[in-house]
């Protein structure tokens, strides 16, 4: 009489474990909290020290990458190729910037929820859904700024939900011919 309600109990787990894993339920769901800065790595013969950087701004190149469509992030979010993610090598996890493509001036919020990239002179790794909206995809990398942010919990919300924030104004010609004077040399 008193195995049956144990055999119950047992079925139950089973199929909330079965329903949790068709769910998704390996990945961290996606959220601003906690923010996660993480211990110093080494990825091929370089250590990157993440730290807080609240008033980072940085120049140099992007890349996108979209075929880990399914893989976990840093944060352990599933990678979404299409929504306005980034990786970046010691921002904290996640963080907001906004990255500007130079040769354009156009500007689009991104939020950083991985880590990369490891190729030399690249300072951002950008979803493929984040480079459509800055208009570099076609490129593969571009000159960039990025700079970190805290928007409006309106545009943090549309991009935890894989939808791009409001958009911003192009940065004018003076701007952007400013930020280009500070580019690295590539290949340095």
């Amino acid at each position: 009489m008193h195995a049956y309600p144990t055999i119950r109990l047992a079925s139950a787990a089973a199929v909330i474990s079965i329903l949790s894993a068709c769910a998704g339920g390996n990945f961290r769901p996606v959220a601003d909290a906690p923010v996660r800065i993480g211990p110093a790595y080494s990825i091929r013969g370089t250590t990157y020290v993440p730290a807080a950087a609240p008033a980072y701004d940085a120049v140099g190149y992007a890349s996108w990458y979209g075929s880990e469509s399914g893989d976990r992030t840093a944060n352990g979010e599933q990678f979404r190729p299409g929504w306005i993610t980034a990786a970046h090598t010691t921002l904290p996890l996640p963080t907001y910037v906004e990255v500007t493509a130079l040769d354009t001036g156009r500007r689009v919020l991104v939020r950083v929820n991985d880590r990369g990239p490891f190729a030399l002179g690249r300072i951002i790794d950008l979803s493929r859904g984040a480079a459509e909206e800055l208009g570099i995809k076609a490129q593969g990398h571009a000159p960039v700024r990025v700079r970190r942010v805290e928007p409006s919990e309106k545009d943090r919300k549309r991009l935890r939900e894989g939808k791009p924030a409001k958009g911003l104004q192009p940065l004018s010609g003076q701007e952007l011919q400013r930020l280009r004077a500070q580019l690295p040399v590539k290949g340095r």
